[in-house]
């Protein structure tokens, strides 16, 4: 019987850790009207972005957009990489999760009026 909960809890164990995700985190940081990061490429899957004020402006943000949308209409943004709070000089915040599917996105921050930059995901 310890050999069948043994082996269970061994087989369980595997198939939990081959369908886990791994979570990378894309860091960017703003200083006055810019992101540092021009263009980010990075394969498919899971991420949290990090956004950090480098003095940048009071407060600082990110949007995410699919490469086409408009970025005006808070409809065409993916929720998702919005930071958890805005960004005050000095500090980072994180955004949830985001799944990234391969294409190209968009980001930048209308508070500190930023370009557009590329994302790219292969």
């Amino acid at each position: 019987m310890k050999k069948v909960v043994a082996i269970l809890v061994l087989v369980l164990g595997f198939a939990f850790n081959t369908n886990a995700q791994e979570v990378k985190t894309i860091s960017l940081e703003q200083t006055k009207g810019e992101f540092t990061q021009k263009q980010i490429t990075v394969s498919e899957g899971t991420y949290i972005f990090e956004v950090s004020n480098n003095n940048a402006a009071p407060e600082v943000g990110i949007v995410l957009i699919k490469d086409g949308k408009d970025g005006t209409n808070p409809k065409n943004h993916i929720a998702e990489a919005y930071v958890s709070k805005l960004v005050k000089h000095g500090k980072k915040e994180s955004s949830k999760k985001v799944m990234l599917k391969k294409g190209t996105y968009k980001y930048f921050c209308p508070y500190n009026k930023t370009a557009q930059y590329t994302l790219i995901v292969e």
